[in-house]
């Protein structure tokens, strides 16, 4: 009975002290992260709307949004951080559009836990030597309305289809449907009909 009960303090020091040093960490390292989102997301903002000098973020909306410009202050479209559920997690997207929002601009992955190998191909493809980024490329250009679509062994036949990654369907649904539902909140927003 004294061994049980010297093991159970033990334990419990070893669990406090382990949970102190784990809450000052956390402390120290959450200004950390939210600081290189930040970064990350303001890099973002430019490599999906290429042709932007400036933006400003939209306020008092209950999702982040950007509006970019030229130097001029001619409004060239947005960029949409948007996030929803892959295949093993979430998916953080940015996506410029056009300030009609009828054409996809630009795309990239900000985070994702999507399969190594497979779903993480919707980042970058290292099989692909001649085109690794193939499939987020293949957004610029891609016509929003109605809808964007996924498309299975086979090259897009419209304007607003992509091509799916083998092997990694619902990954690759995930991104069109978390662009889709970016899109329908900025065209509510505008009072457009979806």
């Amino acid at each position: 009975m004294k061994t049980i009960i010297h093991m159970l303090v033990t334990l419990s020091v070893i669990g406090v002290i382990s949970g102190g040093v784990l809450s000052q960490l956390s402390g120290w390292a959450d200004p950390l992260i939210a600081e290189h989102r930040q970064r990350e997301t303001e890099a973002a903002i430019f490599e999906v709307q290429p042709e932007a000098k400036k933006y400003e973020k939209v306020e008092d909306l209950a999702f982040d949004l950007y509006k970019v410009t030229d130097e001029e202050g001619n409004e060239l479209g947005y960029a949409l951080p948007y996030e929803g559920n892959g295949f093993q997690g979430k998916i953080r997207l940015m996506v410029g559009v056009t300030n009609d929002l009828g054409k996809v601009v630009g795309l990239r992955v900000l985070e994702q836990v999507e399969t190594p190998g497979l779903g993480t191909k919707i980042v970058t493809d290292p099989s692909d030597k001649a085109n690794p980024e193939w499939f987020p490329g293949q957004f610029n250009g891609v016509i929003t309305s109605p809808l964007i679509t996924v498309v299975k062994n086979a090259k897009p036949s419209k304007d607003s289809e992509i091509m799916a990654i083998t092997g990694a369907t619902i990954s690759s649904k995930a991104v069109v449907d978390i662009i889709n539902s970016g899109i329908k909140e900025l065209r509510s927003l505008k009072g457009e009909a979806n």
